[in-house]
């Protein structure tokens, strides 16, 4: 009689062998563990102080010295910024930055009774923060002095200035991210490929420099990724009211940072096509890469909605620089000469990656 064939065996078997396959697959890891992991992570992070706090700032000249502020300065939901340049304090109010510049007062009428004036001082750039830094005032007033003759005044004055519209966030982090993953994939994918066709072997073997050859095809990749940034920055202030500062000034600006950093990411990308083995892995080379500059980089929500300690990582990605250089540079109408710091933080990395480059750039 034939041996019955053991079906639980061959199961158990096929499904060890399958699950190996996956763990040996590193892709498969990252994006079914490491990625979600990643964002959990990130998102958990949004708000973790608990509280929302409102930026103001103080006149000089101000009454510090009343209880009023003493209790305003104490709270988690308050933090005051000190500034030592009058123009600076303004420039961050009609930004949106400061929620409202108090000027507290203290005053006595002929009977020597004391009485407290608080102005604050706001645009309409920060609306939602101005109405709710009201009513903590007015709570702040109503603890200090909880009897009904209340002696402190609160007054609001909303200045008008350039409105801050949600599409001028939006689409410099957009131009950010379409930059960084288009010349990534674009630049990785064309090298790797010409490098496995023997290609660049044979441009190698040729009498052109080979600096040339580099050049000649990263232009072309250079160009059309210009030229998509061009037709979101076109798009964006046809259609959809997005701000050019100082008009085609502002536009030619916005289309040079994207130059510098086009020509970071390029490299990035010549260094995945020269170390990985096979193209499968280039994606996840990439994701490793680009996830934390699409997360951490003010691409889609501002890096103070993280903890400080977060934010200062966030500093360090050169997508945070482009992100903040060229949302100056459009909303603001700052110079692209004065994103200084913004682009030789970018320039830093430009070197060391082109420095890796030199060392590990492979021709077959």
């Amino acid at each position: 009689m034939a041996k019955q064939y053991n079906q639980s065996k061959a199961f158990l078997a096929i499904a060890k062998a399958s699950l190996l396959a996956i763990l040996k697959n590193p892709g498969a890891i990252f994006f079914s563990l490491v990625f979600p992991l990643v964002f959990v992570w990130i998102f958990g992070s949004f708000g973790s102080n608990g509280i929302t706090k409102y930026k103001v700032a103080i006149t000089p000249g101000s009454d510090t010295l009343n209880a009023i502020y003493t209790v305003l300065s104490n709270l988690p939901v308050i933090e005051i910024k000190n500034y030592t340049n009058d123009s600076l304090r303004k420039q961050d109010l009609e930004k949106g930055r400061l929620a409202g510049v108090l000027s507290i007062n203290t005053r006595f009428d002929s009977l020597k009774n004391k009485s407290y004036s608080i102005e604050v001082t706001s645009t309409n750039a920060s609306m939602p923060e101005v109405m709710m830094l009201m009513n903590v005032l007015e709570n702040v007033s109503a603890k200090v002095y909880p009897n009904p003759n209340n002696p402190v005044l609160i007054s609001k004055n909303i200045y008008q200035v350039r409105e801050y519209k949600q599409i001028d966030f939006v689409l410099p982090g957009q131009i950010g991210f379409s930059i960084l993953f288009s010349t990534l994939f674009g630049i990785a994918f064309t090298f790797y490929n010409l490098r496995e066709q023997l290609v660049l072997k044979r441009f190698y073997a040729s009498p052109v420099n080979r600096l040339s050859i580099l050049t000649a095809i990263g232009v072309s990749r250079l160009f059309f990724q210009l030229l998509n940034v061009v037709v979101l920055i076109v798009v964006g202030k046809l259609f959809l009211g997005f701000t050019l500062a100082h008009g085609f000034i502002t536009f030619i600006e916005m289309v040079g940072m994207s130059f510098l950093m086009l020509l970071t990411l390029m490299g990035v990308g010549l260094i995945f096509s020269s170390i990985v083995k096979s193209d499968s892995t280039i994606p996840l080379l990439i994701n490793l890469f680009a996830l934390p500059q699409m997360l951490l980089s003010g691409t889609f929500f501002s890096i103070s909605l993280f903890p400080e300690w977060m934010q200062t990582l966030c500093k360090l990605l050169p997508l945070t620089h482009f992100n903040l250089a060229m949302r100056k540079i459009s909303f603001e109408g700052v110079s692209i000469f004065d994103c200084w710091q913004n682009i030789g933080v970018i320039g830093l990395w430009a070197v060391g990656i082109y420095f890796i480059v030199y060392k590990i750039f492979r021709w077959e």
